[in-house]
């Protein structure tokens, strides 16, 4: 693949940089910052009772969670 070079202002280098992932080089990126996908993309993909069924699951891991953090609170006794 082809590439160019572009001249950034330093602020602008620094907020991709704040955004880049550790694993992603720039070019992917300013890619994927400027992609043109969306969350509502996605609407519609799954029927009202699966989703259901992924908020319920969501919440149990939530509770799940929960309940560990404390488990590790009360061991180290911390309130």
């Amino acid at each position: 693949m082809e590439s160019k070079q572009v001249r950034l202002d330093e602020d602008v280098y620094a907020r991709i940089e704040d955004r880049k992932r550790e694993d992603e080089t720039f070019s992917e990126a300013i890619d994927r910052l400027t992609s043109d996908w969306s969350l509502a993309d996605w609407s519609g993909w799954m029927d009202e009772a699966e989703a259901e069924r992924h908020r319920e699951l969501l919440d149990d891991l939530d509770e799940a969670d929960r309940r560990d953090t404390e488990a590790v609170l009360d061991r180290l006794n911390v309130e």
